[in-house]
């Protein structure tokens, strides 16, 4: 039997070309999961592997759907081995059920890898050059030094809640309570001595 297995890293992606490829490729069943690859628990990927039987063969879109590393991935296809699944995957028309699908699997495996590596070293070799030049990235911060010591003079008054200040701020309460976890608590203290 052929279980098919679609993933996408966040719920704004869309799974509807991996459904049409495996639904082509004749899978009888299909689960459907929006999970990063990095994560390792992965409730619908458990599902189809806790259904399959001994035979069956799990049907991916593509490597990078299945695992994220290539020990995560060669791990997943080596546990799936010894339950006697196999694993094909359309697009890089790799079927581990043969000795040559292996070899071939371990290949394609080993160049995902490498092509992630070789992102990551130019990502951050981008990012070094950026703050060479003085550029920072990230997100600025979403309180300014004053913002914070407004925040601090106006939660000494008990009668004005964190919320009013954040709102005041434009900032949620959350945002406050990181920048001053104990604002509160300090105020309140000050004042009583």
């Amino acid at each position: 039997m052929l279980v098919g297995y679609a993933r996408v890293s966040t719920q704004e992606q869309d799974l509807a070309l991996q459904l049409d490829a495996l639904r082509t490729a004749g899978c009888a069943k299909v689960y459907e999961e929006k999970a990063s690859g990095t994560q390792r628990e992965r409730p619908e990927l458990q599902a189809a592997l806790g259904y399959m039987r001994q035979g069956d063969t799990l049907v991916i879109w593509k490597l990078d759907r299945l695992a994220r590393s290539l020990k995560q991935l060669i791990e997943t296809v080596e546990a799936m081995g010894e339950q006697g699944i196999g694993l094909r995957s359309l697009t890089e028309a790799i079927d581990t059920t043969s000795s040559g699908g292996r070899l071939v699997f371990h290949l394609f495996a080993a160049l995902a890898e490498f092509e992630r590596g070789v992102i990551r070293e130019r990502t951050l070799a981008g990012l070094q050059a950026a703050r060479a030049r003085g550029r920072m990235g990230g997100r600025p911060p979403a309180l300014k030094a004053k913002d914070i010591a407004a925040a601090k003079a106006l939660l000494r008054d008990p009668a004005i809640t964190v919320a009013e200040v954040a709102r005041r701020l434009g900032v949620v309460p959350s945002t406050l309570y990181r920048h001053l976890p104990r604002a509160r608590t300090a105020a309140l203290a000050a004042q009583a001595s």
